[in-house]
């Protein structure tokens, strides 16, 4: 099952566990148009009337204009938006013969979870596409008065061995904080213990750095919330960054420790005291090699809808470059961009589903037979199904043409991408990196 993008609190929060999905016959979705026109009133009930007033006005007001034009890439006439379920049966393992060539020439990240072996495979296939791999392995987590870091179990070296050996992308594992932050974060001998405790293990391992995820859980426990314990936060963040930086990569001498720094975008049209912004990026520059941008999880099966709205994208960018001189670190942002989708539950009455992987994509495709749809409004293709039980479902997952103007729109800004993860996409999205 998927593992959704979790990274908002511990590796049970790597949300995407996807679970088993309910079947429907193939011939239901399509028995006569009428029932499709009542599918659709349905989908258009809960995704636009059900939720909370403000998010309909935040929606509406950052949907892109009726005539944004999209690039127009083609690879054999697939990237399009009138796609049939068909050629992405037929088409979605092909790949190009110079799987190492690279077409998006600014950073890559990409994250590798252990739930997923085809991640494994991806990117050994693909590692010259990358320019930073994040297998997700690590926990700092408090251990009595003290510090742990767990997850040196799920290291396989001989994967890593053999990444180095096709390519050179930077191997950073991720790390989320899970320690009690406000202990952590008002002692010096926790803060220097944390540090020590991710040092020594990119010592040890080779590492060439690490992922950090600690905003999320910051911002649950209300450290974000208060001034001084916030400052505390982005001062700890500075910390680490200049001690990884003293330190030369045992593997590259001429290659320091990198950090990199997972942040989540704003949720309301103004920047909140708690988000990162702008003067945050600014002040952790010096000291943070790259910002991991979660641009991902905009709906929920409480609010079911696209998976990361253009238009929001482009807003949430806009905000954190907001000043020249965030703008000029538009480099060392990583734009999140999902390779998994999502499958909501639409009926009256009901809510549910969730994260789902490529190639439970493909069994809905398969079994399904669905009439895909571009919707406009967030640059994203979905369908409509009805399961065995007679339940309505929305299904968003990322198509070729989705991806090619996200990727369009991180060059025009300048920024890199980051991909949550690519185990879970089809092996024709590789294609566009």
């Amino acid at each position: 099952m998927a593992r959704k993008r979790g990274r908002r609190v511990a590796p049970s929060s790597d949300h995407h566990e996807t679970g088993a999905k309910k079947s429907t016959p193939p011939d239901q979705f399509s028995e006569s148009a009428a029932s499709d026109r009542k599918l659709i009133t349905i989908f258009t009930v809960f995704f636009v009337v059900i939720p909370a007033v403000s998010v309909l006005v935040y929606r509406i007001k950052y949907a892109p204009n009726k005539d944004s034009s999209y690039p127009q890439f083609q690879e054999d006439g697939l990237v399009k938006t009138d796609v049939d379920y068909q050629e992405i049966l037929d088409e979605n393992s092909k790949v190009l013969k110079n799987e190492s060539h690279r077409h998006y020439t600014y950073p890559v990240l990409a994250y590798i979870t252990p739930w997923n072996s085809k991640g494994y495979e991806m990117a050994k296939r693909f590692t010259n596409k990358f320019t930073r791999l994040s297998p997700v392995w690590y926990d700092l987590k408090s251990q009595g008065t003290g510090l742990v870091l767990e997850g040196r179990h799920n290291a396989d070296m001989g994967w890593i061995s053999e990444l180095r050996r096709n390519g050179n992308a930077l191997v950073l594992p991720r790390v989320v904080l899970e320690a009690f932050p406000k202990e952590l974060l008002k002692k010096k001998k926790l803060r220097d213990k944390a540090i020590d405790l991710i040092i020594s293990e990119c010592k040890e391992m080779e590492y060439d750095g690490i992922v950090l995820e600690p905003w999320s859980r910051w911002a649950a426990y209300g450290v974000l919330h208060d001034p001084e314990m916030r400052n505390k936060a982005l001062q700890f963040i500075k910390q680490l960054g200049h001690a990884m930086h003293s330190v030369i990569s045992s593997r590259n001498g001429k290659q320091y420790l990198q950090l990199v720094y997972v942040i989540g975008p704003p949720y309301s049209e103004k920047l909140q005291p708690h988000d990162f912004g702008p003067e945050d990026l600014q002040s952790l520059s010096d000291d943070v090699d790259g910002f991991s941008f979660m641009t991902y999880d905009f709906s929920s099966p409480h609010n079911p809808g696209p998976n990361a709205p253009l238009k929001w994208i482009r807003f949430t960018l806009q905000i954190l470059l907001g000043n020249s001189g965030a703008r000029a670190l538009a480099n060392k942002i990583f734009l999140g961009i999902n390779f998994y989708g999502n499958d909501f539950v639409i009926s009256e009455g009901s809510e549910g589903g969730g994260a789902i992987t490529g190639k439970e994509y493909l069994s809905l495709l398969e079994k399904h037979k669905p009439k895909l749809q571009w919707e406009k409004n967030s640059g994203e293709h979905f369908f409509l199904y009805v399961d065995d039980e007679h339940v309505n479902h929305v299904v968003f997952y990322p198509s070729l043409m989705s991806i090619s103007i996200r990727l369009e729109e991180a060059r025009l800004q300048g920024v890199g991408i980051s991909i949550w993860e690519i185990g879970q996409g089809l092996e024709y999205f590789f294609n566009l990196l």
